[in-house]
C-alpha cells in the first residue's frame, strides 16, 4: 500500500505485458476483484483487506463502514478468503491506522502460511516428480510462493527436480497466461497442455500427481475450485493418481456443511464467446459460464495446510482444536 493506494499486478495482460495499478479508494479496489485484475483467493483476500483499510481511510463511520464491506463482500462469492479477511478487519481494527496494520498482518500471514504448505508438501514430490496444476495457484494468486505451487518451488529450490503438466484452464486461460508465466520465471520445466488433454497423459503414465488449490473448502471436505477440477479428480481416481488440494486453513468454511452449499460464481458469456478479443463461437450462439466446479471428498487424497496434511474427512476437527 502506499499512501492511500493499493498497488497490484494487473494480470489481465500477462503474460506479454507486466503492469502495476494503484487503486485510489474501496471501490477501484473492489471492481478490480470483480473484473479479474487480481485474481486467486489469497491475493483476493489480502487485497480486500487493503480495500477494507482504504474504506476505514476515506470514512470511518459505521454506517460507510458497513457499505463498503457489502461492496466488497459481494465482488467473487465463492472465495471465502475474501469475507475471512475483510471480517478480520472489521473486527480487529479500531481506526483507519489499525486498519492498516491489520491488512498487512494478513498479507505477511499468507507468505508464511505458503511457505509452510511447501514444507509440508514436499514429501509428496519425489525426484523427478510430474506434477499437473489446474489454472493459477501459484504467487500472483496466493503471495509470495502460491499454494499449489508452493511446494514446487520448494523442491526446485532446493534442488529436487520436477516437471509441471499446466492446464490452459479455459476460458479465462489463467494456466497458460500465468501459471506457465510464473513457472518460466522460477525456471520450472514444465508444458502447457489443452484442458481435455490431461486424460491422455495421465492415461499413459505421465503424471505422478496432482495438485491444486481451492477458492472454498466445505466442512466435509468437498472442494469448490476453478472450473474444470471435478473432471481432473475423476480422471486422476480412475489412473490411480493422488490428487492433493493444497489451500491455507483460511480457505475452509466450517459454516459451509457440505459442497451444494457452496455458492458457485456465473460469469460473463463473454468469457467463452471471446479469447483476447477475438470471437471463437458463431454470432447468436448462447453460452454457460460457471467458474467454479465441487470436487466431491471421495476424490481427493488430502489437503496440504499450514497446520498439516489432512484427509477431506478431518477437515471439519481443525476448527475444533
Amino acid at each position: 500500500m502506499e499512501g492511500r493506494n493499493v498497488v497490484v499486478i494487473d494480470q489481465r495482460p500477462l503474460p506479454h505485458q507486466f503492469k502495476l495499478l494503484r487503486l485510489r479508494n474501496h471501490r477501484e479496489t473492489a471492481e478490480a476483484i470483480r473484473n479479474m485484475t487480481i485474481r486467486g483467493a489469497g491475493t483476493i483476500g489480502a487485497t480486500a483487506a487493503y480495500g477494507m483499510a482504504q474504506a476505514f481511510l476515506e470514512d470511518s463511520s459505521a454506517r460507510y463502514l458497513r457499505k463498503a464491506y457489502e461492496t466488497l463482500v459481494t465482488t467473487r462469492p465463492t472465495a471465502v478468503d475474501l469475507k475471512h479477511a475483510l471480517d478480520r478487519v472489521l473486527i480487529e481494527a479500531h481506526d483507519a491506522k489499525t486498519a492498516v496494520a491489520v491488512a498487512e498482518r494478513i498479507t505477511d500471514e499468507y507468505v508464511e502460511r505458503m511457505k509452510r504448505i511447501g514444507e509440508i508438501g514436499l514429501p509428496l514430490l519425489p525426484k523427478n516428480a510430474r506434477v499437473l496444476t489446474h489454472c493459477n495457484a501459484g504467487w500472483l494468486a496466493i503471495v509470495d510462493w502460491g499454494s499449489a505451487t508452493a511446494p514446487i518451488y520448494t523442491a526446485h529450490r532446493r534442488g529436487r527436480k520436477v516437471f509441471v503438466w499446466v492446464d490452459e484452464t479455459r476460458p479465462r486461460c489463467q494456466g497458460a497466461n500465468l501459471t506457465s508465466w510464473e513457472l518460466l520465471n522460477e525456471g520450472v520445466p514444465h508444458k502447457v497442455i489443452a484442458d481435455n488433454a490431461a486424460g491422455h497423459f495421465m492415461q499413459r503414465g505421465e503424471v505422478d500427481l496432482c495438485i491444486v488449490g481451492a477458492d472454498r473448502i466445505a466442512a466435509n471436505g468437498d472442494t469448490a475450485n476453478k472450473l474444470g477440477t471435478y473432471e481432473k479428480a475423476v480422471l486422476a481416481k480412475e489412473n490411480g493418481i493422488p490428487f492433493y488440494i493444497a489451500a491455507p486453513s483460511s480457505t475452509i468454511d466450517p459454516h459451509c456443511p457440505n459442497g451444494d452449499a457452496i455458492p458457485i460464481e456465473e460469469r460473463s458469456e463473454d468469457e467463452v464467446h471471446f479469447i483476447r478479443g477475438v470471437r471463437v463461437t458463431p454470432r447468436g450462439a448462447r453460452a454457460a459460464n460457471p467458474a467454479f466446479d465441487v470436487t466431491p471428498a471421495k476424490y481427493i487424497t488430502g489437503i496440504i495446510t499450514e497446520r498439516g496434511m489432512l484427509k477431506p474427512r478431518e477437515v471439519r476437527k481443525l476448527w475444533k482444536r
